[in-house]
């Protein structure tokens, strides 16, 4: 990743979304900002919630051209017209899914802090890994992807890294030169006005 060129958005769901609101909220951050994927990140196993959460999403990205993925959910992406997969389990299912989905498909994976499992999950065909959470939260096991994994990642590696979890302004101007994209969520959607939280900290890319 050359130094001029910043980093894309990778925007990512709430665990749970209110259907009567949420689209919109979406359709507003995709019409201020530009975004590359949107990941729907629901906490729910419930075919028929993810279902009609993805299909009124679909309508969402689809007509503004951003791609569209789920979390695990590989069963489905066909089914609902989905455009790939984030797999949550690091390298272990990323060349089942590659086979699975073909090569058109956009096959990513989450590896937490381990460089190791991230370069295992790239061989084995995934389009991008991702790397968090960014800073201790308390509800994982304590493993945070430091600012040397990215470094370290841009520099040695040709997979596209994504930077997601409890970010911060500061984390993210600090991370901002050595990631192709930064995963986020709550970090928007918490907030009262997601348009104006995502350009405050698009602010700090660098």
């Amino acid at each position: 990743m050359s130094e001029v060129e910043q980093p894309q958005i990778y925007l990512i769901t709430p665990p749970e979304v209110e259907l009567s609101r949420f689209p919109d909220r979406l359709a507003a951050v995709l019409d201020a900002h530009e975004v590359a994927c949107v990941r729907l990140a629901l906490a729910t196993r419930d075919e028929d919630k993810i279902s009609r959460a993805a299909d009124a999403l679909r309508e969402v990205t689809y007509s503004r051209d951003v791609a569209l993925v789920i979390d695990n959910h590989m069963l489905l992406v066909e089914r609902l017209g989905l455009d790939g997969v984030h797999l949550t389990d690091g390298s272990r299912s990323v060349r089942k899914t590659r086979k699975a989905l073909g090569q058109d498909a956009i096959v990513g994976a989450f590896c937490g802090a381990s460089s190791h499992d991230g370069m295992s999950a790239g061989e084995a065909g995934s389009d991008y890994v991702a790397f968090g959470p960014l800073r201790d939260t308390g509800l994982n096991d304590g493993s945070v992807a430091e600012r040397d994994l990215f470094q370290w990642w841009s520099e040695m590696i040709e997979v596209p890294v994504v930077a997601e979890g409890a970010l911060t302004p500061e984390i993210v101007r600090e991370i901002s030169p050595f990631t192709d994209f930064f995963g986020i969520g709550e970090e928007i959607w918490n907030a009262e006005g997601p348009v104006q939280a995502l350009a405050d900290l698009k602010a700090q890319f660098s």
